[in-house]
């Protein structure tokens, strides 16, 4: 992946237990004159599928866990088996898509969501290329990754990384 510009990635489907995974464009803005921050997969062949990760953002997050409440996902690579994390790479989808602009990018290039702002509309969730976005049942407001990286310390393997660019 590029940190910023155009690039591949993939964006996927789930269907049961498998994911489809299929083509989409994305662009990377980052701040002028800033490094951007944003998790990072430094190890992509190295995840177990432990889900410490998943576990620790969702109970960062909503002091519970449930995977549906977590803002990163373990996913499976395009042979069916591998483990693959799929986490939110700043891309801006999710604020272009709100309509109280209640998403907006800080100085560290992370979109971050305004809780006062937020209606809970889920148009942000349903923009999401990636599937990372969350809109819990009761919660009034969405949440997504902010780049803290609780998921990365949690990580056994080092799979993920807090980066810089």
């Amino acid at each position: 992946m590029k940190a910023a510009g155009d690039g591949n990635i993939s964006r996927y489907i789930t269907y049961g237990y498998i994911r489809l995974y299929l083509p989409t464009k994305y662009k990377v803005k980052s701040v002028e004159g800033t490094k951007m921050k944003k998790l990072n997969v430094a190890k992509k062949d190295a995840c177990m599928a432990c889900k410490e990760c998943v576990i620790a953002c969702s109970e960062a997050f909503y002091k519970e866990f449930s995977e549906d409440y977590s803002c990163i996902q373990i996913g499976v690579k395009k042979d069916g088996v591998t483990p693959k994390p799929v986490v939110c790479v700043q891309c801006g989808k999710c604020a272009e898509a709100c309509p109280e602009g209640a998403i907006t990018q800080n100085a560290k290039g992370v979109y971050m969501i305004n809780k006062k702002k937020c209606v809970g509309c889920g148009k942000c969730v349903d923009a999401c290329p990636f599937g990372v976005i969350v809109k819990a049942e009761g919660k009034e407001y969405a949440s997504k990754c902010i780049a803290c990286g609780i998921c990365a310390k949690a990580c056994p393997m080092e799979v993920l990384e807090i980066k810089e660019a």
